[in-house]
C-alpha cells in the first residue's frame, strides 16, 4: 500500500490518493471524536485531515505507515481546532461538557482490529473525562494510552521531547483517574462491545415505561445514586434518582392522556441507548425528542445521559415515527 500511495503522490492521482486515504476515515473520525467530543466537529476535522494530507502529500516518504501519517495530521488538526474553540467554548465542569454529542455506533470502524479501541475508550464517561485534559495532555494521552504509540512517536507527532511526553502522560493519567467513576479506572482492559442481557432488558423496560407513561416503573429501573445529565442544557447534572424523578415530574413529563411516547432501542458510544419520540396533544406524529444513553450496572441504570435530538440528522434516525 505504501508504494501505491507514493506512486499516487508522485503522479498527482487525486482519485487514487482519495481511495487509499478514505479507507481510514472511520477510525480517524473516532480519533477526532475522542479529542473533541463532538460528532459534527469530528466529521469536519476528519475532512480537514484529508485536505491537509493532500496539501502535505510531498512530505510522505514512506518511513512510517500511511495510517500513522494520517493520525499525526489528524491529531494536529484537532489541536489547531481546540486552540480556536478555547476562546468561545466554556470549559468542562464535572460531567457537563456543553459540546458533547453521542457517537452513533453505525459510524464506528467495521473491523475491530482497525478500531484499535476497546469499549471503554468510546464510552461517554471516558470521553467526558478526556475533555478535562488540556489539549496537549489530551493528545499525549490518546496517542500513548489509547492508540498505544511509543513515547518517541508521540513526541515526534507533537514536536515535544520524550521527557515532556512522559511527564504529560503521568499528569493526564492522574486527571483521568480523578474523573472516571471508580469501577472503570482501567480503560485499557479490552471488553466485548456486545450488549449484555441486563442491558437489553433494561432498555426494553425503559422504553416500555415511557410508552405507558409509567413513572413508577421507570423509577424502579434507576439506581439510588443515579447520575443524570441532560445536554446541552447547563446545570442539569443530578446525582440521585429521587432528584431526577422529581425534576421530570415538576417539568411536566409523563402525563397520561397528554404525552404519548414511542421509542427505538439503539446504541451510541457502544452503550445501550433509547431514541425517544414524543407526540403531544394536537400533534399528528411522534417527533424525535431525545437520545438517552444508559450505563447499566447490575440490572439498573447508574448513569443516564440525555441529548436533545430534535435536530440531529447525523444520528441516522427518522425525524418522525
Amino acid at each position: 500500500m505504501t508504494d501505491d500511495f507514493i506512486a499516487a503522490v508522485r503522479s498527482g492521482d487525486t482519485a487514487r490518493f482519495a481511495l487509499l486515504t478514505e479507507r481510514h476515515r472511520r477510525e480517524l473520525q473516532v480519533h477526532c471524536y475522542r479529542m473533541l467530543a463532538n460528532v459534527e466537529d469530528a466529521q469536519d476535522m476528519t475532512q480537514e485531515t484529508f485536505l491537509r494530507a493532500w496539501n502535505k502529500r510531498e512530505s510522505f516518504r514512506g518511513h512510517a505507515a500511511l495510517r500513522t501519517w494520517l493520525y499525526r495530521i489528524a491529531t494536529n488538526v484537532c489541536l489547531d481546532f481546540l486552540d480556536r474553540r478555547r476562546d468561545r467554548t466554556p470549559l468542562p465542569s464535572g460531567f457537563e461538557v456543553p459540546y458533547l454529542q453521542p457517537y452513533p455506533d453505525s459510524m464506528l470502524p467495521e473491523d475491530p482490529q482497525e478500531s484499535v479501541v476497546a469499549r471503554e475508550t468510546i464510552e461517554l464517561a471516558f470521553i467526558v473525562a478526556v475533555q478535562h485534559l488540556p489539549p496537549r495532555q489530551r493528545a499525549v494521552f490518546v496517542l500513548r494510552d489509547v492508540l498505544g504509540w511509543p513515547a518517541s512517536k508521540a513526541a515526534d507527532t507533537l514536536e515535544l521531547t520524550v521527557a515532556s511526553v512522559t511527564s504529560a502522560l503521568q499528569r493526564a493519567r492522574v486527571t483521568m483517574r480523578a474523573q472516571l467513576p471508580a469501577p472503570r479506572l482501567d480503560w485499557r482492559t479490552p471488553t466485548t462491545h456486545e450488549l449484555s442481557t441486563d442491558e437489553r432488558d433494561v432498555v426494553r423496560s425503559y422504553l416500555d415505561a415511557h410508552e405507558r407513561n409509567d413513572l413508577t416503573t421507570l423509577t424502579s429501573l434507576l439506581r439510588d445514586d443515579l447520575r443524570f445529565a441532560m445536554l446541552p442544557d447547563p446545570g442539569t447534572v443530578i446525582t440521585t434518582a429521587t432528584d431526577a424523578v422529581d425534576g421530570w415530574r415538576s417539568g411536566g413529563l409523563f402525563r397520561p392522556g397528554r404525552d404519548d411516547w414511542r421509542g427505538i432501542a439503539t446504541t451510541v458510544n457502544r452503550m445501550p441507548a433509547a431514541a425517544l419520540y414524543l407526540r403531544t396533544a394536537g400533534d399528528p406524529g411522534y417527533r424525535r425528542f431525545a437520545i438517552a444513553a444508559l450505563h447499566v450496572v447490575d440490572g439498573k441504570i447508574a448513569e443516564l445521559t440525555g441529548f436533545d435530538a430534535t435536530d440531529t440528522p447525523w444520528l441516522g434516525l427518522p425525524a418522525t415515527l
